[in-house]
Parts: structure tokens; sequence; C-alpha cells
């Protein structure tokens, strides 16, 4: 049996044996799960193993992981946070913020478009380099000369990469800040959240290894029909799935495992953190969290506001979106959710949420990688299943 540690309130009790039998079923290695209700952490446990390279380490309290695209609600809620503010207008043009940006016919493309993956813009040619990344001017010279691959506004299909550079171009013009610093200043520091756009060197003692699947686990979790359209588009080069991921970042392959990427700036999958802060802060998101309430309730709905929804042209399956956020509705989606939840999933297999009907945030963080492209649906589905039966008891 798995020695699981952490606290659980009895009423969730469910959730701690939903997580332990991940463990004793042989499908996870290290991970964390947490769980506030109406402000309050009802669940927070973590198990397992956090290291396995130098050595085999326990998965601690503190312990971190990669988030890959879950990355991108930590970049929706700072965007939200400006709207909110009156800093930011989802319905402006990204051209108002960012005048090169109008290159290519993309003037009149609202912000709104962007956070619904509906701008079009999800590939750059040539593809950008880590020193690219790092140095930063020459990511925002390639996506405002950037080309949109559909007629903006006229469908929806996921900005893997880009997303988070386009939004956080228009958080760093407003505030004079990038994403992670205006994250870390205006969110993770006032609520105390172990979340990191960017990892700081003292953070990455922390950090677990990340391990993926093997490919019998990649094969069962593209095992759904639903994502025959999906597995396809790896393996055509020629699709927009390939364009916007190994054709428009160099090294591609390494980008999750490569040394700098946790510590560089990558808003749409670079960032780090535990459930326990994931968690807090989607709870921070719809209501208040040791005295601290993100965004006012009509700011809330807006962010959960149907953006996009229906056939993704880049993943090829049913998605839904919201402002930054993946909404319930298709395969990327785990398990059953309140038909207001949004949230965001990670390919390491991360996956989070608020729920504003059962005041609810929720947030699972492993170190084996998904066997989807996001989300660890296999563990995390039986998390959110418990997670929901227990919070209306």
């Amino acid at each position: 049996m798995s020695e699981i540690h952490g606290k659980c309130e009895p009423r969730f009790r469910a959730v701690r044996d939903a997580f332990e039998r991940n463990f004793d079923e042989g499908r996870e290695l290290g991970a964390s799960v947490a769980v506030y209700q109406r402000g309050r952490a009802v669940v927070d446990l973590w198990g397992g193993t956090a290291t396995v390279q130098d050595g085999v380490a326990e998965w601690r309290q503190d312990t971190i992981a990669l988030l890959a695209s879950a990355t991108k609600g930590l970049v929706a809620a700072a965007a939200m946070l400006l709207v909110d503010r009156g800093l930011l207008d989802l319905d402006a043009p990204v051209a108002d913020y960012w005048p090169q940006f109008a290159a290519e016919g993309k003037a009149t493309i609202p912000l709104r478009w962007v956070l619904g993956h509906r701008s079009g813009v999800v590939a750059v040619d040539p593809p950008l380099t880590m020193t690219d990344i790092e140095q930063g001017t020459p990511v925002t010279d390639a996506l405002a000369a950037a080309r949109p691959a559909w007629p903006p506004g006229r469908a929806h299909g996921y900005h893997c990469l880009t997303m988070g550079w386009l939004v956080g171009e228009v958080i760093r013009r407003v505030t004079g800040h990038s994403t992670g610093q205006f994250f870390a200043k205006e969110i993770a520091a006032p609520l105390g959240l172990d979340l990191h756009i960017g990892l700081p060197d003292r953070k990455v003692p922390q950090l677990a290894d990340l391990v993926p699947p093997t490919g019998q686990q990649l094969l069962h979790g593209r095992g759904d029909p639903e994502l025959e359209g999906l597995n396809q588009a790896i393996c055509d080069p020629a699709s927009l799935f390939h364009r916007s991921t190994f054709g428009s970042m160099a090294l591609m392959a390494n980008l999750l495992t490569g040394v700098h990427t946790h510590q560089a700036e990558i808003p749409s999958c670079g960032g780090a953190g535990n459930a326990a802060g994931l968690a807090k802060l989607y709870a921070a998101l719809i209501g208040e969290v040791d005295g601290i309430r993100l965004l006012c309730p009509e700011t809330a709905d807006r962010a959960r506001t149907v953006e996009a929804n229906g056939m993704d042209l880049v993943l090829r399956c049913h998605t839904s979106y919201g402002r930054g956020f993946m909404l319930p509705g298709g395969p990327m989606w785990p398990g059953t959710c309140s038909a207001t939840a949004f949230g965001h999933a990670g390919v390491t297999g991360a996956f989070a949420f608020a729920d504003p009907d059962n005041d609810l945030g929720f947030a699972y963080v492993p170190n084996r990688m998904s066997e989807l492209i996001d989300g660890g649906h296999d563990r995390v589905r039986p998390l959110i299943e418990a997670t929901h039966r227990c919070a209306g008891t």
C-alpha cells in the first residue's frame, strides 16, 4: 500500500481513496492533489516518488512539478485580473496595445479571440530556438510577422505555444512586467502560491523529475475514438498540430526536459508548481481565500463565457474554450463537471479548474506525463468524480 501524506477532511475521504488507488494500481509515480471549497482547503495530499535520476526521493509537501499547458491557466488568470482592473479590454484589438501585431491582416483581432484560440496565429516560421525565447524580442517579432492559419474569428484551434506569448506581450505592454513577473507580484505573492512562470534558482531543488509515459500507455490513452483526428495530426508533418508545435519550436522534443525550459519564461507551457497552489488560485478566482478574491463575480463569469466550441482545427477533436481557459466538453476535459467549470490541462498530466456552482477549486499535479496531449485522464478522472460526489454532501 502506498503511503499518502497530508490532510483530507472526512467528508472528502473518497478523494483520498481514489488517490491511493492510483498508486496501488500502478498508474502513478508521484503526485499531489488539492481541493478548496468555500475558500478553505479541504484536501491537500501528496505521495509517491519525486526524483528517479539521482536516487529515489519521496514526493514532499514542497515538491513542485512542471505544469505544461496548465500554465495557460496562470496566464489567463493574469489577463483577467487586468480586465477586472480596467486595464485590458477583451473586445479591443491586440494591435491597440501592440501596434506591430497588425501586420498580415491581424489589425482587428480582439484580445478575446487570442484567449479563445480563434485568432489563427498558431504557428511561426522559421521555428524559434531556446536562445530566441530567452532573448524575448525574436519571439515577439516572429508573432507580429506571423500570418494567421485561417481567417481570424472564423474557426478555432488550440494555440499550443503562441497563446501565452501573445497574451504575455499584451500584459508586458500594459504593465511593464513580463507575464511571470506580473503573476509573481500580483497573484502568487499575495496568495502565498508556490506557482511560477519562470522558476527561480532557489526553487530548482524542489522540482520533481518528469517521466514520459511508455508506448503502451500512450496507445491506451489515445484509444478514444474521439481522438482519431488528433492521432493522425500528430503523425502528419503538414498538419496544423505539427506546424504549431514541432514546426514552431526548434528542438521541440526537448522542450519540457531541456535544462533551461523551467527557468525560461514560456507562458504557454513552462510553469511549475503544486496542486495546493493551483487549487488555491482557482478558488481565489471565484471566491475569497485568506481575505483575497482575484476577480469580481462578473469578471469570473466573463472568464468562463464560451468563446469557441466545436471542432478544433489544430487538435482535430471537439474542444471548448472560454477566455484563456478550457471548458467542459470533448475528450480533453476528463470526467463530468458542472457546466460553470473552467480550468486547464497540461501534457505533464496536470489538471486544475474552478467550479462556481459547487464553490470548488481543484488541482492535480503528477510527474508521470499524460497519456494524452493534455491531462492525465486515467488518473485525474476518478479524483474529479470523487470530488464532486463529496462536494454536495
